[in-house]
């Protein structure tokens, strides 16, 4: 689920196309869940012209829209991979995982409505909808804080990002309408499953930071996988 999720957040924030480096920062907050004790997750993205890195505590990924590739870089292995856009993500999962994200994907549906709330998160005033989840038979309840006051252009972003979603999760056209309630780059979503709280707020937004060397590419020596 983890990596699905950071597949999601890159596919969301490769549709932007910039003159200029965008940096965003993320921090997750993970309660305490099944005997695992509550933690923290610090996630970067990198926004260039047609190119975007995200970088998270055990891999970064990549999207290169001028080489029409994708990159998913595993530091701890030392290894990578490499396919062409569009992405098939199930092509590059193990057999047995392939069928459970179809599965999954199958069964996924979703619910917004705006709940006429405002909220200051950071810089950024922003309205909430309560979104719902149902992915095999299992609900999941969050509230997402999005503004429209972001340095790029959300409306752009929104409008790809609901054509690559409906491609790779197979949502329904229903689904898609849902989604696109939401008016504004999410900068702060809270999600409560089987007891387990966690938010996610973006704590920065910087169009003027220069990007590390190397930040949009697979460090040298890392060794080419096929799968995840």
């Amino acid at each position: 689920m983890k990596k699905l999720a950071l597949i999601l957040c890159c596919v969301m924030l490769s549709v932007v196309l910039l003159q200029a480096d965008v940096y965003i920062k993320s921090e997750t907050k993970m309660g305490a869940f099944m005997g695992q004790p509550a933690r923290n997750q610090v996630m970067e993205q990198w926004i260039g012209k047609n190119i975007m890195a995200t970088i998270s505590q055990d891999s970064i990924s990549i999207i290169d829209l001028n080489k029409k590739k994708f990159y998913m870089v595993m530091p701890q292995q030392k290894s990578y991979i490499e396919t062409d856009l569009p992405v098939d993500f199930m092509k590059l999962m193990p057999a047995q995982a392939q069928a459970m994200m179809k599965n999954t994907a199958n069964s996924m549906s979703f619910s917004v409505t705006p709940n006429n709330q405002t909220k200051k998160v950071g810089n950024w005033n922003t309205k909430g909808y309560n979104v719902s989840m149902n992915m095999m038979g299992m609900q999941t309840k969050m509230t997402m804080w999005a503004s429209t006051d972001v340095p790029f252009d959300w409306k752009g972003m929104s409008s790809m990002y609901m054509e690559l979603v409906k491609s790779q999760l197979k949502l329904t056209e229903q689904s898609m309408k849902e989604f696109q309630k939401i008016q504004g780059f999410v900068v702060l979503t809270e999600v409560e499953v089987m007891g387990m709280k966690s938010v996610t707020t973006v704590i920065e937004i910087n169009p003027n930071k220069a990007p590390a060397p190397g930040v949009y590419t697979v460090p040298a020596g890392y060794t080419k996988k096929t799968t995840f």
